[in-house]
Parts: C-alpha cells; sequence; structure tokens
C-alpha cells in the first residue's frame, strides 16, 4: 500500500471529516516549517508535506475511495479507471460517457490547505510567520516563595515541585513533574527572584516561558525587618524605665540574646545592638543591626500613698 495516510494522521479508517480537520490542525501546527527552528526546518517540511498530503487525501472522498482500494501507489499511477467509470463501478452502474477523463492523481499545494483550515495569513497570529528559524518566547511566569524571616536569616535548601507540559520523542503532548532546586541564600530580601529558564509548558512554535520564584516574607511574631536591620518593639513599666530592667531575646538562629538596659528609658526610646540584624547577602560575615523600641507603660492610676511617696523620692530631682 506505500505510505499509510491514516497512520500520519493517527486516526481510524472510519475518521471523518471532522476527525481529520482536528488531527490535521493538531500535527500541523507542530510540524509547520515556520514553527521550526532553522536546524530542524528540513525535517519539519518533509513532515509538514506528508501530513498535507494525508489531509488532502483521506478528506476527499474519490481520492479517499481509490486509496482504500488501490493504495498509495494505485493513486498516483494512470491506471485508475476514469472518474466516472470508477464511481458507476462503486455504485453498480453500468454505463458511463465513453469520452471521460482517465482519473489523475493532483496534490493540493500544503500551503493552500493549510490557510484553508486555519483561516488567511492576516488573520493568524502574526509571530507565525517570523523569518525563517525564529521563534518567539512565552513570556515568564512567576510564582510566590514564602519564606519565613529564619529561612532568610539563615538560609535554607528548598525543593518545588513543577508539573509542564512537554514533548517526548514521538512528538506527543505529556505532563511531567519536576523538582526544582531553590537554595536560599543568608540575606536574601522579599522581591529576590531565581530564575529556571525555559521550563515553562512546550507549545509548538514557542520557546518555553521562563519560571521565576519570587521571595515572600512570612510575617514574624516578634521581629520585623527594615532593609539590613530587625526592629523589636517592646514594653517596658514605668518602674522599670526608672530603674532598669534585662530583656531576653531569642535570635532567629535560636541564640538567647541578654540585652541589659540600665540608662533611663524615655518614651519611644530606641536601643540599638549591632550586628545582630539580617546577614547582607552582599558582603558575607557582615550583618544589619536589631533595633530595640522602647515604649513606656504608666499606671492607669496612683494612690494618694503612692503620689506622696513619689513626690518625696522624685521631689528634687530635676
Amino acid at each position: 500500500m506505500g505510505v499509510d495516510y491514516y497512520n500520519i494522521l493517527k486516526v481510524n479508517h472510519n475518521a471523518k471529516e471532522d476527525d481529520l480537520r482536528k488531527a490535521y490542525k493538531r500535527l500541523a501546527m507542530i510540524w509547520h516549517p515556520d514553527k521550526n527552528p532553522s536546524a530542524r526546518r528540513d525535517e519539519a517540511e518533509a513532515k509538514f508535506k506528508r501530513i498535507s498530503e494525508a489531509y488532502d487525501v483521506l478528506s476527499d472522498p474519490q481520492k479517499r475511495q481509490i486509496y482504500d482500494l488501490y493504495g498509495e501507489e494505485g493513486l498516483k499511477s494512470d491506471n485508475i479507471p476514469d472518474s466516472n467509470a470508477f464511481y458507476n463501478h462503486q455504485h453498480h452502474r453500468q454505463q458511463h460517457p465513453p469520452n471521460a477523463a482517465p482519473f489523475r492523481f493532483n496534490p493540493r499545494d500544503a500551503d493552500d490547505i493549510y490557510d484553508e483550515i486555519f483561516g488567511p495569513e492576516e488573520f493568524r497570529d502574526r509571530s507565525f510567520r517570523n523569518a525563517p528559524g525564529e521563534m518567539r518566547k512565552a513570556p515568564p511566569v512567576e510564582n510566590p516563595l514564602p519564606c519565613s524571616l529564619e529561612d532568610l536569616y539563615k538560609g535554607v535548601k528548598k525543593k518545588m515541585r513543577l508539573s509542564r507540559n512537554v514533548y517526548d520523542a514521538s512528538r506527543k503532548l505529556r505532563v511531567v513533574e519536576e523538582i526544582l532546586p531553590i537554595d536560599i541564600k543568608p540575606g536574601w530580601k522579599k522581591g529576590t527572584k531565581l530564575t529556571f529558564p525555559k521550563k515553562g509548558h512546550e507549545e509548538p512554535g514557542i520557546i518555553p516561558a521562563d519560571i521565576i520564584f519570587v521571595v515572600e516574607e512570612k510575617p514574624h511574631p516578634v521581629y520585623k525587618r527594615d532593609g539590613n536591620d530587625l526592629l523589636v518593639s517592646k514594653e517596658i513599666t514605668l518602674l522599670e524605665a526608672l530603674t532598669g530592667k534585662t530583656l531576653d531575646l531569642i535570635t532567629l538562629d535560636g541564640r538567647t540574646l541578654v540585652i541589659p538596659l540600665t540608662d533611663i528609658i524615655n518614651p519611644d526610646h530606641e536601643v540599638v545592638v549591632t550586628n545582630e540584624g539580617m546577614p547582607i547577602s552582599k558582603e558575607p560575615g557582615k550583618k544589619g543591626n536589631l533595633r530595640l523600641k522602647l515604649s513606656v507603660r504608666y499606671p492607669s492610676r496612683l494612690t494618694a500613698e503612692q503620689k506622696s511617696e513619689l513626690k518625696r523620692v522624685l521631689g528634687g530631682v530635676s
């Protein structure tokens, strides 16, 4: 039989016109020469012509009948009875015009078939008709990468699962899962981007998109980040503000930081502990500062005795 047109289009022998169109469209989108890089252009051109010829034959009732009876060799030979005689033979009729022309295989132009199925060029994606071998790249796809403040302080290795559509060796579309390793460096900030080139879905004629993970900082119950500094808000009593206090803080890497308050604390006072902020990613070994913002809680009421005692103790203090 020669070439198997049904196999080329991946349809069965009972395929209807709609089945043929769908099969042709799917394969043409993959193998049209303008949708393939220059390195594969010759292969794509040959496959595109075979796909077009298969659709031309199977979508034409007369060509399909001859092909089903005589195969590709018979279809393309000059030994087929004339078209009317063939038609009459198929329908058990005895008479046909003696001057009817014999059937000759006249394949349609592959680009004409494509335009018929997909519409005129001006109504299609203009990027399809780029210069030979040119392919446009899909826009990047951004995904949030939530990180705790501890992760951004110490650094951490994460694994992200990615599902995407890819074409296998036989050009069949399938879904694959990949694990992308992500190495969070100490000191990375909100908005830091990590790019995995061409890890998006594969589509005919399009370079897969870059997959970009964008760092997002989760809220922390104690610390707030300000650039490379860490902020902690603490409230102390009036007594503690006047007489002193020792604050214990658990750092983001699990250490206990002891901070003595020996001076008198004014409202909205700030204590700076150097080199206890966030690591500076571009300057290994260096950190920002820890800034303690202290507010003073005043008593809501005092007894007469307490007031008198305060006057006695503080009366001479300017």
